[in-house]
């Protein structure tokens, strides 16, 4: 066997491989005395089929499988022992590959195409300079905030009188013209609405005020414009609804009101845990703390995109094997087009470029993604799921048992180590250049990904 690189230029290269019967032969002949000890051929017993016919057979399939095996594991082999940083995976040549014809030939020659990652080298220094958005956090983001968990912690009562925003539950019935009950008409035992709701101001006017017991004459036709609504509320087909133009009766039984809780001791115990908060300031300081952690991640995920971009522009210079890159992405993704990889190339290769600046700047500083990084990340994780229906005080017991939930999937953990690894990474690149730190409002710094 004879495995030859030649360089076509820096980023381009073929491997010719040659093999003769005897890199091949014994392999052949041990597996076809394999195949005879299972043949089960009609007039033969099993094991005493004739190697002749057993050649005639599957001579071919055979020779052609272990021929392939060896030139899958000589190119491989020769990739990994040269230290060849390759991209993408190796192409048989399009115009040096000659027809194989296992019936007739005794020694191949297979020709393949790969494509060498380019040389360069990231040096990032002060001079380097990245902007980083400091996300100024206002009085009344923090009350805001405070709104949310005061609604979400509030309480029902039993009232005796409407407000706009109280839930009513009671009777519906169907009036004639002269405001007698239907006797066929349409009649509701559990109808159920909100005034605030009511999109008639006459409507609205008339349960707002009215009392548990009284009887309310409106007409639901003009009071909700919404047919699904409508159709709900007064529990027939859609298909009706335009046909129910009547006034209708509405028996007050039931009047609900929440009430959002007030800012006290009861409050900060089920926001933040018992006594940790012991008074409003307090309450106030950690909620502030809160939104600006959730605010790092923002400010961290457009600095990230700002390195990227200004990194991977460091590489502008650098000439890629964009031929064989764009046939070698035809040929992994069969969904794609010719038409769709000329299209999205240019991303493509802005990947590609801070795929390898990234493992460039992991390697020069020793970034290594541990078991127990990926856990915190995925602990993290889950903090922040939690946090975002407003529990910031669940227990650690509860957020490891729910991370290791997550880390039960193979992809889930892949993603999670190469987003430890970039977080890393950048990291890193905090430390070596020069941040041009700047303040900017909440609603400033999402305009710049509108």
């Amino acid at each position: 066997m004879n495995v030859v690189l030649k360089n076509s230029d820096a980023v381009n290269a073929t491997v010719t491989i040659t093999l003769s019967k005897d890199d091949y032969a014994e392999k052949v002949e041990k597996k076809l005395k394999e195949y005879r000890k299972k043949a089960n051929i009609p007039g033969f017993r099993p094991g005493m089929t004739p190697i002749g016919l057993v050649k005639k057979m599957y001579g071919k399939g055979v020779l052609a499988e272990e021929v392939n095996q060896l030139v899958s594991e000589a190119l491989y082999n020769y990739i990994k022992e040269n230290n060849l940083n390759i991209l993408g995976e190796p192409l048989p040549n399009e115009t040096e590959q000659k027809p194989v014809n296992f019936d007739t030939e005794e020694d191949f020659e297979f020709v393949f195409d790969v494509a060498i990652a380019p040389e360069f080298d990231i040096n990032l220094t002060a001079k380097d300079k990245i902007v980083y958005y400091d996300i100024n956090i206002t009085d009344e983001m923090v009350d805001s905030q405070i709104k949310s968990y005061t609604s979400r912690f509030g309480s029902y009562e039993q009232v005796e009188e409407i407000a706009e925003n109280d839930v009513v539950k009671g009777q519906l019935v169907e009036l004639n013209a002269d405001k007698t009950v239907k006797e066929d008409g349409i009649k509701v035992t559990d109808a159920v609405l909100s005034p605030v709701h009511l999109s008639d101001a006459k409507s609205k006017k008339a349960f707002v005020g009215a009392k548990k017991g009284d009887k309310v004459t409106f007409n639901p036709q003009k009071a909700m414009k919404n047919e699904a609504d409508l159709a709900s509320f007064l529990k027939i087909s859609k298909d009706t609804i335009k046909d129910v133009k009547a006034d209708f009766s509405f028996e007050i039984q039931q009047i609900t009101r929440y009430n959002e809780s007030p800012i006290d001791q009861s409050l900060f115990d089920k926001v933040f845990g018992e006594g940790k908060v012991k008074n409003e300031k307090e309450f106030r300081t950690l909620i502030e703390e809160g939104i600006k952690d959730s605010y790092v991640s923002d400010s961290d995920y457009k600095f990230g995109i700002d390195a990227k971009e200004a990194l991977v522009k460091k590489l502008d210079k650098v000439v890629f094997p964009e031929e064989f890159l764009k046939r070698w992405v035809l040929v992994a993704n069969e969904n794609l087009t010719a038409e769709t990889v000329e299209k999205e190339f240019d991303l493509m290769l802005n990947d590609l470029k801070w795929y390898l600046i990234k493992d460039q700047i992991a390697k020069a500083n020793e970034c290594k993604v541990e078991k127990e990084d990926v856990e915190a990340f995925a602990r993290k994780m889950a903090k922040i799921q939690f946090a975002q229906y407003g529990m910031l005080n669940v227990p650690e017991d509860i957020l490891a048992n729910y991370a290791q939930d997550m880390l039960k999937k193979e992809e889930t953990i892949k993603n999670m180590v190469d987003k430890v690894l970039e977080e890393k990474v950048l990291d890193v690149v905090k430390t070596k250049v020069k941040l041009d730190k700047k303040a900017i409002s909440y609603e400033d710094f999402n305009k710049m990904f509108e």
